[in-house]
C-alpha cells in the first residue's frame, strides 16, 4: 500500500491481544429477539450480482456467503432478496416456492463452513420500476405520453397528428423544450421513467398497502422454509418501503403525509410478517438513520420510527444512510440512475475524498442518537451500526458507549472476510485492510459481478491456479488464510 493511501485510513496504532478480544464487548454474545448471536459482530447486506438472471441461487453465491462465513461473524445478512416472483436481473429472490431449494443449499453451507457459529438473516425487498435512460429521439418521438396539457403548453390543437406533435417536440431546442414539459416529463428525459410511491393515479403503486404485507409475508415463509434464522425488512435507501417512510411521501390517501401515516404500511408489513414465521426466527429492519436529501426525513423523524418499530415487537433495527434516487447523478444514455452517485449515496458509502470526519463512523453520532432515544423511552431492542467500521477500537469504542448493542462491517469485512477471526485470534495485523476507494462500489453501479481490486494484488496464493474467477480473470472470492 502506498504511503500517501496509508495516510488517509483510520490510525490504529496497534490491534488488541487475543485476551483483550476475548474480554470485549464485540466479542461477546446478545441476543436479537429470539436469536443467540456468538458475537456482536455483524456483515450487513450486500448486492454481489451472483445470482442467475431468474434469481436462482448459484455457485457463485453460495461461494461469496460461505467465504464470509469462513471469517465466523455473529451475523450475516443475505442480499436484498426480491418479494415478487418478476424478473430482476442477477439479484436472488423469494417470490416463489422454486426458490426454496437454492436458498436451503446456501444458508446449509453457511453454517457448515462457519461450523455452526454464524446466524444467517435474509433481507427482504421491494423496488418499484425504473427504466433506462433514452435517447432524446426515443423519448420525444416514441415513449412521451402527448397529454392535452403537453399540446396546450406546445401550442398545438388537441386534435393535431401525433406525429405532427411528435415532430414539432424534436425540432424544439433544449431550453424551448423545458419550457413545455413539466417536471415529471423532464425528469424522465434526463434520467429515464422512475415510479414513485406518491404515482397514485397509477392503480398498482396506490394498491401498495394492500398487497406489499402479504407479499413479504409469503416471501419471509419461504425464507423460514430455507432454513434462516431471521428475516431484515429493507425499509432503507431509494426503495418502496423506504420511500413510504420518507418526508417525501406526499400521499393524501392516509399513506402518507404526516410521519404517523408514513409509517402505517411498514408497520403493518411487519405486522404480517411477524405472524407469518415462528416465534424462533428474528424479525427486524434497516432503515435510514438520515434520508440527507432536501425535504427528506432526518435523524428525530428516524428516532420516532425507531420507536414504532421497537414498541411494535421489532427485534432489531439496523441503521444505514442515505443513498437516495433524488440527488442521484444523471446516468448516461442507456443506463439507468443509481441511487449511490449524489450527496446522498457519497453518505451511505463515504470513501475516503470526504472531508472530515471521512468515511470511519460518519452515521455514528445520529445512530447513538436513536439508540439514546429508544432507551429513554424504556425500549431494549438491539441497534446495530454502520458506516466505515474498519477497526476493532472503533467498533469497541460505540459499543461502550451505549450507542449500538452490534457493529456491522461492510466493505472492510469485503476487503477482507477473515477480519473478524484474525482479530479475534490476536493477529490483527495479518487484517488486509480496505481502502476506501469504492472499487466494489463501481463494480455494483454497473451491475458486474462485485468483487475487491486487494484480492488481486496478492500473488502466489495457494488456490491460484483453482479459484473461480469472473470472465476478464479477477478473483470471485478472497484469497484463503490459515
Amino acid at each position: 500500500m502506498s504511503d500517501r493511501r496509508r495516510e488517509k485510513l483510520l490510525p490504529i496504532e496497534r490491534w488488541p491481544t487475543a485476551q483483550e478480544a476475548a474480554a470485549s464487548r464485540w466479542f461477546s454474545p446478545v441476543q436479537v429477539g429470539p436469536v443467540r448471536a456468538a458475537t456482536r459482530t455483524w456483515v450487513p447486506a450486500m448486492v454481489p450480482w451472483r445470482a442467475t438472471g431468474e434469481g436462482f441461487v448459484t455457485d457463485a453465491v453460495v461461494g461469496w456467503y460461505e467465504r464470509f462465513a469462513r471469517g465466523r461473524p455473529g451475523v450475516i445478512v443475505i442480499e436484498a432478496t426480491g418479494i415478487r416472483d418478476v424478473p430482476s436481473g442477477p439479484l436472488l429472490r423469494a417470490g416463489h416456492d422454486r426458490f426454496v431449494e437454492g436458498l436451503s443449499r446456501l444458508t446449509r453451507a453457511v453454517r457448515e463452513a462457519s461450523g455452526g457459529h454464524t446466524k444467517l438473516f435474509v433481507q427482504l425487498i421491494d423496488f418499484l420500476a425504473i427504466k433506462r435512460r433514452p435517447t432524446r429521439e426515443a423519448f420525444l418521438g416514441r415513449f412521451l405520453t402527448l397529454t392535452p396539457r403537453l399540446r396546450q403548453a406546445l401550442g398545438a390543437p388537441l386534435d393535431a397528428p401525433d406525429a405532427a406533435v411528435r415532430e414539432r417536440l424534436l425540432s424544439l431546442t433544449e431550453a424551448a423544450l423545458l419550457q413545455v414539459l413539466d417536471a415529471r416529463e423532464a425528469d424522465a428525459l434526463r434520467f429515464g421513467q422512475r415510479e414513485r410511491v406518491t404515482d397514485t393515479h397509477l392503480p398498482h403503486i396506490a394498491g401498495l398497502p394492500q398487497v406489499l404485507p402479504g407479499l413479504f409475508a409469503d416471501a419471509a415463509r419461504r425464507c423460514v422454509a430455507a432454513g434462516f434464522d431471521g428475516i431484515e425488512l429493507h425499509y432503507a435507501h431509494a426503495y418502496t418501503m423506504a420511500s413510504f417512510l420518507s418526508a417525501r411521501n406526499t400521499r393524501s390517501d392516509g399513506w402518507g403525509g404526516p410521519r404517523e401515516q408514513r409509517v402505517r404500511l411498514p408497520l403493518d408489513v411487519f405486522a404480517a410478517v411477524r405472524s407469518a414465521v415462528p416465534a424462533h426466527v428474528a424479525v427486524g429492519c434497516r432503515f435510514l438513520a438520515d434520508e440527507i436529501i432536501e425535504g427528506g426525513s432526518g435523524v428525530d423523524d428516524a428516532a420516532y420510527f425507531a420507536t414504532r418499530f421497537a414498541r411494535a415487537g421489532m427485534d432489531f433495527v439496523s441503521l444505514s444512510r442515505g443513498g437516495k434516487f433524488e440527488d442521484a447523478k444523471q446516468p448516461k444514455v442507456g443506463q439507468a440512475a443509481y441511487p449511490y452517485t449524489g450527496p446522498s449515496g457519497h453518505e451511505c458509502m463515504p470513501t475516503t475524498k470526504l472531508p472530515a470526519p471521512g468515511p470511519f463512523g460518519r452515521n455514528l453520532p445520529a445512530v447513538a442518537h436513536i439508540t439514546k432515544t429508544l432507551r429513554s423511552e424504556g425500549l431494549a431492542t438491539p441497534v446495530v451500526a454502520c458506516g466505515g467500521i474498519a477497526s476493532f477500537w472503533q467498533a469497541e469504542a460505540v459499543l461502550e458507549a451505549g450507542e449500538a448493542d452490534l457493529v456491522a462491517s461492510a466493505r472492510q469485512s469485503l476487503a477482507d472476510p477473515d477480519w473478524f477471526e484474525k482479530v479475534r485470534q490476536g493477529r490483527g495485523d495479518e487484517v488486509r485492510r480496505c481502502l476506501f476507494t469504492n472499487y466494489c462500489e463501481g463494480l455494483d453501479q454497473s451491475h458486474e459481478v462485485v468483487t475487491c481490486h486487494l484480492w488481486d494484488r496478492l500473488k502466489g496464493q495457494p488456490d491460484d491456479a483453482t479459484v473461480p474467477r469472473t470472465t476478464d480473470g479477477r478473483r470471485l472470492v478472497a484469497p484463503p488464510w490459515s
